[in-house]
C-alpha cells in the first residue's frame, strides 16, 4: 500500500511550524562489554556491524516505562516551544510498546501533564511511527482542526528482547528512549510540509514481529514458547530491505518536491544501523554534516529515532528557520516512509 501527497503549497493555507523539541532517556546503560558478559559476542563486532556501542533501558519497576519517557520528553518539547500543556489540542504519540493494551499512551500522557479534554491518539507502525506520525500531524492541522499539537516518539522494546546468545540478534541492536515536538500552526504556509511518503508492504511481515501465540509463527514449525512476546528478526532480509527502500524513498521524495539532495540541510534519519546510513549518504552525495549518526550512543530506539536525532541537532544549535529537512525511517511491518519540511 502506498499514500502520497504533493507539494505543501498546493491549496494549502496554513502552515506548520515546529516550535521546539525534547528528549527524555532512561539512566540505566547498557554497553557492548555488558552484553558480552550474558551472551556470546564481542564489543568490537558490534561496532563493526552496526556502529552501536551502548544504549539504555527502562527500568519499569522504577516507573520507567513508555508513558513516562514520553511525559519528560513533551513536557521538555513545551518548555522549549514556551507552550503550556493546557494549550496543546492534540497529543499524538508514535509507538509499539504502550504501558498496557489500553489505555494508549497519549491518553496517560494528557493526564500527567494536566492538560484540557482533547484529542489523544496512539500511532503503531513500529520504527516507521514517529515519520509517518509527523506526516499524520501536518495534515490535520493543515485542516484547520487543531493548532497547537504535541508528538512524540518512544518505545521501550527491550522489554521484548531475549537477552541470551539464543535472541542476539535483537539485543545488540535495541534501546529505550522518548523523543518529542511541539508543532503549531502558522499564517506563512511556506511552513511545514512540503511532501511525504508513507509505504508498506506486509509480505515482508514474517521477518520482523513479536509473537503472541504459536500461530502467529509463519511457519509453525518455528514455534518455541521462550520466543512468546520476544523480537523475532531475519537480520539479512531487514537488511537488504532498508538499504533499498531507504534509498528509495529519498530519491522519490526529492522527485515530489522537485528538489535535489544538496538542497537538503537535515537528513533526519531512523537509526538502526550505521552501515545502512553510511550507504545512503554515499549514494546521494550527502555530507557527514547533513546526517547526523547517533546510534552508537542510544542504538535502535524505534519510533524515538528520528526525533532523538532532530532534538540533538536543535539543541546543539543546528536547526535554522528556513531550512529544509528530510525525516525518513523503515521498520516492521514492513513499513518506510519520509516527511520533507521547510522550517
Amino acid at each position: 500500500m502506498t499514500s502520497t501527497r504533493g507539494d505543501h503549497a498546493i491549496g494549502n493555507t496554513i502552515g506548520v511550524e515546529i516550535l521546539g523539541s525534547g528528549s527524555h532517556l532512561p539512566e540505566t546503560r547498557l554497553t557492548n562489554a555488558d552484553l558480552e558478559k550474558v551472551m556470546e559476542t564481542s564489543g568490537e563486532w558490534i561496532v563493526k556491524r552496526t556502529g552501536i556501542e551502548e544504549r539504555r533501558i527502562a527500568q519499569w519497576d522504577k516507573g520507567e516505562k513508555s508513558s513516562t519517557l514520553a511525559t519528560g520528553a513533551l513536557q521538555k518539547a513545551l518548555d522549549d516551544a514556551k507552550v503550556t500543556a493546557e494549550e496543546l489540542d492534540m497529543v499524538l504519540v508514535a509507538t509499539m510498546t504502550p504501558d498496557m493494551p489500553t489505555p494508549n499512551v497519549a491518553c496517560i500522557v494528557t493526564k500527567n501533564l494536566g492538560c484540557r479534554t482533547i484529542s489523544a491518539i496512539d500511532l503503531n507502525a513500529a520504527c516507521s511511527g514517529f515519520v509517518f506520525s509527523i506526516s499524520t500531524a501536518a495534515m490535520i492541522m493543515q485542516s484547520g482542526l487543531y493548532r497547537t499539537v504535541g508528538l512524540v516518539g518512544v518505545d521501550c522494546l527491550t522489554t521484548h528482547i531475549d537477552y541470551t546468545t539464543f535472541g542476539r540478534g535483537a539485543a545488540i541492536l535495541f534501546g529505550d528512549a522518548a523523543a518529542a515536538m511541539v508543532l503549531r500552526t502558522s499564517d506563512n504556509p511556506s511552513k511545514g510540509m512540503l511532501a511525504h511518503k508513507m509505504h508498506s508492504d506486509a509480505n515482508g511481515s514474517e521477518h520482523l514481529f513479536i509473537p503472541a501465540t504459536r500461530e502467529d509463527f509463519p511457519k509453525l514449525d518455528d514455534y518455541e514458547e521462550r520466543k512468546l512476546s520476544k523480537v523475532q528478526m531475519n537480520g539479512q532480509a531487514v537488511f537488504k530491505f532498508a538499504v533499498s527502500k531507504f534509498q528509495q524513498v529519498i530519491a522519490e521524495t526529492l522527485e515530489e518536491a522537485g528538489i535535489s539532495a544538496d538542497e537538503v540541510d537535515h537528513f533526519i534519519c531512523h537509526q538502526a544501523n550505521s552501515r545502512i546510513l553510511d550507504s545512503a549518504r554515499a549514494r546521494f552525495g550527502i555530507p557527514e554534516e547533513k546526517l547526523l549518526i547517533n546510534i552508537h550512543s542510544y542504538g535502535n530506539t524505534v519510533a524515538a529515532s528520528a526525533p532523538l536525532v532532530f532534538d540533538e541537532l536543535a539543541q546543539a544549535g543546528r536547526i535554522k528557520p528556513g531550512q529544509k529537512v528530510m525525516f525518513l525511517a523503515f521498520g516492521a511491518g514492513l513499513t518506510w516512509g519520509s516527511s520533507l519540511w521547510q522550517l
